[in-house]
Parts: structure tokens; C-alpha cells; sequence
């Protein structure tokens, strides 16, 4: 079969490979979609401490059911299935108290285990263990299913930065990742959605397809929210963009008891921003982190997509065979597309 192997940064060859077989408790898919995303540029370029080259990467998987390791029950051949992307252990002191996206002994598919950018691949007998392994609802494509992982994601960080009826909400970056978060906020009743981003092109494209309220460009981001809002604010800003620079505007635009979500990381080698303490204390704020996702949250994003509750189908603005996986990765690099799968 082919697949794309990680070996060192710059270095990502689709190669041929055997097929693997499943383990006691594994189950062996035919992936049909991987999709991209920021991630696989991140590792492509710098690697991750957690990979031991070579590594098949990809980790927003789903396909079907092809071969069932020794003692699995309740799968079939021919099952169409989604795989979480992160892997808590299920027993650890976190797992035990329901908060297995922070999992201290997580492990990731593309990272500990070999990944989707492949024709077929082994799903650990870990992902079973804790209800990992999804089955697909009626009506939903395997491309769709592959942005449940992402979507799952959002999920979680929605959920903790408590967005719900009645708020107005700021999205700042409009990569896959912040269209989701407009399109799920809309879905969990926020009553006006701003998207916002420094890359003029990539705000046009994504705008055009998830319709926010408004579309937020410049430099002078805090004003123009507090213009929207008559001067109170947004009550919850989700920063979907590894900037410190918006960091510490959300907190600026922040209406009082407002919640502010640090959904994307900062570079290691720059993670400190300016917080002005008064701001929080004064207006009590609220600062959420937002790690991940769990297996229930997969299960939920997926029955969300069915339900048409959030839309990604036309979120995939790129669709590429396995032998183009670089390119697809160098979309993704360039901002130039929203979503990218890959087609094993």
C-alpha cells in the first residue's frame, strides 16, 4: 500500500509500505479520508517531540471497517467508521474525573501510532477501550466525517468558554478552525458572530461561506468591537490563531463577566503575553484554556454534522489523492484554501 511517512523536518515521502495487520483488540480500516490541518504543517516543517520518525502522519480520520483483531466484538467488515485523533488512557486520576481531553498520559493516531495518510490503517486497541472508534450516522460522507475530529475540538472549547443563547461572539482567525467555531456558535444560539482575521484573502473566503455578521479586518480590532457592540463588548472571544497579539485584544474587547477562550497555542519559544489584571478583575473575566477533545465529544461532533446542526461539507475547499498529500500540506501552509482531504 502507499502512505506518507514522516522521517525529519522537510522530509515526508509517500512511499510503498505492507499492509499492516490488526493485534488483539485492534481493528484495521481502509481509510477513505484524512484531512489536513495546521498540525501536519507544524510537523512537517519542525517535527514534534513525541514522533519517532518514520511515522505515518494524519490524524482526522475516518473509513471502513476491513479486519477485526483477536477478541474484538460489536464491528463488522464494512462498518464506516470514525477514529478519535487524541488518546487518553481512561484510568489515570483525570480520566477517572470525566477530563480525559487533559490527560497527562495521552497519546495521539500520527504521533504514537501511524496515521491516515494511508491506504489502510491500524486502529490501537487503546481507541477501542475508550469508545474511540465511531460509527458513522446515515447520511454522512467519510469527507464530512473527517472534520468531525476538528469539530470535536471547537466542541470542547465552546463548552468551556460556556457560549450559548443570546451572546456575541468573536472568532479571531478564519482558518477551518474559526469557521467552525462560527458555524457551531450559531448552532448553540450566540446572537451575532464576528469573524476576524489579519489575512484580507482568507476573511473573504471563509466569510463568504460561513456568513458572519461581520467581517472584521485591520489593526484597530478592539475598536471596531466595541463599535458593533455600542461599547460593551463581545461576551466571548475565541482566539482561533497561535497569536499573542490577539490574546491580548480579546481581553481589551472583552464585555464584563465576559469569557475569553486561548483556543490556539503559542509558539513555544514565545508563549507570554501582556495581561492587564485590572481588566480581569474589574469586569470579571473569564480565561479558558481549550486542549483537544474527548472521545464523547468525537461521537457528538459527528452527530451534529448528520443533523445539519453544523455544515463542513462545503468547508472542504480541496480534495487530493495520497501522491499530492505535500501539496495538500503546502495549501494548507499558504492559507489558501479552508479545509484540505486527502483521498487515499
Amino acid at each position: 500500500m502507499k502512505v506518507a511517512r514522516f522521517y525529519s523536518p522537510g522530509d515526508i515521502r509517500v512511499e510503498d509500505a505492507p499492509e499492516p495487520s490488526p493485534g488483539p483488540g485492534d481493528v484495521k480500516i481502509r481509510v477513505r479520508n484524512c484531512s489536513t490541518c495546521g498540525t501536519d504543517v507544524k510537523i512537517s516543517k519542525f517535527g514534534h517531540h513525541h514522533i519517532r520518525p518514520p511515522r505515518v502522519m494524519g490524524h482526522e480520520i475516518a473509513g471502513e471497517v476491513v479486519e477485526l483483531g483477536e477478541g474484538v466484538t460489536g464491528w463488522n467488515p464494512g462498518d464506516r467508521v470514525q477514529v478519535i485523533a487524541a488518546i487518553p488512557d481512561g484510568t489515570c486520576e483525570e480520566c477517572r474525573r470525566g477530563r480525559m481531553t487533559v490527560c497527562p498520559n495521552q497519546e495521539s493516531m500520527g504521533y504514537h501510532y501511524d496515521g491516515g495518510f494511508a491506504e489502510y490503517t491500524i486502529v490501537p486497541a487503546k481507541v477501542l477501550a475508550v469508545d474511540g472508534l465511531n460509527r458513522l450516522p446515515d447520511g454522512i460522507g467519510f469527507d464530512e466525517a473527517s472534520v468531525a475530529e476538528p469539530l470535536a475540538c471547537v466542541l470542547n472549547g465552546q463548552e468551556l468558554a460556556r457560549i450559548g443563547e443570546g451572546d456575541d461572539v468573536v472568532i479571531m482567525g478564519a482558518g477551518p478552525i474559526g469557521c467552525l467555531h462560527v458555524r457551531l456558535a450559531r448552532a448553540r444560539g450566540a446572537a451575532r458572530v464576528f469573524l476576524a482575521d489579519i489575512n484580507p484573502d482568507r476573511l473573504a473566503m471563509s466569510a463568504d461561506r460561513v456568513k458572519p455578521d461581520a467581517a472584521l479586518h485591520g489593526t484597530d480590532l478592539v475598536d471596531q468591537v466595541m463599535k458593533l457592540t455600542d461599547g460593551r463588548g463581545a461576551d466571548a472571544i475565541i482566539t482561533a490563531a497561535a497569536s499573542g497579539a490577539a490574546q491580548e485584544q480579546a481581553l481589551q474587547m472583552a464585555a464584563r463577566q465576559g469569557r475569553i477562550s486561548f483556543f490556539g497555542g503559542l509558539p513555544k519559544d514565545n508563549p507570554v503575553i501582556a495581561c492587564d489584571s485590572n481588566l480581569v478583575h474589574y469586569r470579571e473575566l473569564t480565561i479558558v484554556g481549550a486542549n483537544g477533545s474527548s472521545p464523547a465529544h468525537n461521537a457528538r461532533a459527528l452527530e451534529l454534522i448528520a443533523s445539519g446542526a453544523v455544515p463542513v461539507a462545503d468547508l472542504i475547499t480541496h480534495r487530493l489523492p495520497l501522491a499530492d498529500v505535500l501539496e495538500g500540506i503546502d495549501i494548507v501552509a499558504r492559507g489558501t484554501a479552508i479545509k484540505v482531504t486527502i483521498e487515499p
